[in-house]
C-alpha cells in the first residue's frame, strides 16, 4: 500500500512524544514479524493505544499497523480523513463482515491489521471477555498473532476521566509476546483462550514493572482494584458498561422514533 498521509503522522507522534517527554519503553521488539501479515491484538485501557501499539510495532519492526475501528470514528471531520488515509478499517458493529474481510484481505496482502479483542476500553484495568475475530481472521488469512500489552496510556486519557494530553514525563510500557501461529486444527475459541492467557501474562509483568506509582489516594485511580488501586473491580466495570449500553440503546430507540415522526 502506498502511504502518504502516515509518515507525517508518524512524524507529528514523534514530535509530541519528545515535547511531553513520554518515558516509552519497548519490550519483546525482537518478536514482532519484519515480513508477511500478522494480528496484532492489544489490551486497552485508553482512547489512545491504537496509537501506542501501532508505535510498538513500527519502532520494533518498522511495520505499520491498519487498525480496525469503530466506524463513528471514520465519520468525525477531522479524524476520518486521517484514519482513511492511514488504511485503518472501519467496523459497523451492526453488520462487521465487511470490515472482516477488508482485515483479512489485508491480512493475506502482508498487512499488519491491528484489533482490540476486548471491543471496548476496560474500566477497570484488566483484561475483559475476548470476542474471537482476532483468532478467526488470523486463521483465514494464515498469519500469526502477535500478543502486546501497553500500559499507562490510562494516564493521558480514558473513559470516565478528563483529558491530560499535556501530562509530562508519563511513562508507557509497551510489551510485545511471542507470535502465536495457528495449525488448520486449532479452533477460534481455544486460540482465544490461549491468547487470553499470554495477554494477561504481558499485562500483569507491564503492571508489575511499571516504574512510577500513584502519588496518593487521589491519584490511585490508574491503579487496578488486585493492585491497590482504586479503579473498579471487573464485576463492577462490566455492571457500568451495560448500563452505559442500554442508555445508548434507549437514547438511539428515542432519536428514531422521533425521526419517523
Amino acid at each position: 500500500m502506498a502511504d502518504l498521509v502516515y509518515p507525517p503522522i508518524i512524524g507529528t507522534a514523534r514530535t509530541l512524544f519528545r515535547a511531553l517527554d513520554l518515558k516509552i519503553e519497548i519490550i519483546g521488539a525482537d518478536n514482532v514479524p519484519r515480513t508477511g501479515g500478522a494480528v496484532l491484538v492489544s489490551n486497552h485501557v485508553s482512547y489512545l493505544d491504537f496509537i501506542f501499539a501501532g508505535w510498538g510495532a513500527l519502532k520494533a519492526g518498522k511495520r505499520k499497523t491498519r487498525f480496525m475501528a469503530k466506524d463513528d470514528v471514520f465519520k468525525h471531520r477531522i479524524s476520518g480523513p486521517l484514519m482513511r488515509g492511514m488504511k485503518h478499517i472501519p467496523v459497523d458493529r451492526s453488520d462487521g463482515q465487511p470490515a472482516y474481510e477488508t482485515a483479512v484481505a489485508a491480512l493475506r496482502a502482508g498487512e499488519v491489521v491491528g484489533v482490540f479483542p476486548e471491543a471496548t476500553i476496560s474500566r477497570s484495568f484488566v483484561l475483559k471477555k475476548f470476542k474471537t475475530g482476532a483468532a478467526r481472521m488470523a486463521a483465514d488469512a494464515g498469519v500469526p498473532l502477535l500478543p502486546m500489552a501497553v500500559w499507562g496510556t490510562q494516564r493521558l486519557w480514558t473513559k470516565g476521566r478528563p483529558k491530560t494530553l499535556t501530562r509530562r514525563h508519563t511513562p508507557i510500557t509497551i510489551i510485545i509476546g511471542e507470535p502465536i501461529r495457528l495449525t488448520p486444527e486449532d479452533r477460534p475459541v481455544m486460540v482465544t483462550r490461549r491468547l487470553r492467557a499470554a495477554m494477561t501474562e504481558l499485562l500483569d509483568r507491564a503492571q508489575t514493572t511499571y516504574p512510577d506509582s500513584p502519588s496518593g489516594p487521589d491519584d490511585a485511580w490508574w491503579q487496578p482494584a488486585h493492585l491497590g488501586g482504586t479503579a473498579p473491580t471487573l464485576e463492577v466495570a462490566e455492571a457500568e458498561d451495560e448500563r452505559e449500553a442500554g442508555e445508548k440503546a434507549a437514547r438511539r430507540a428515542a432519536k428514531a422514533e422521533a425521526a419517523q415522526g
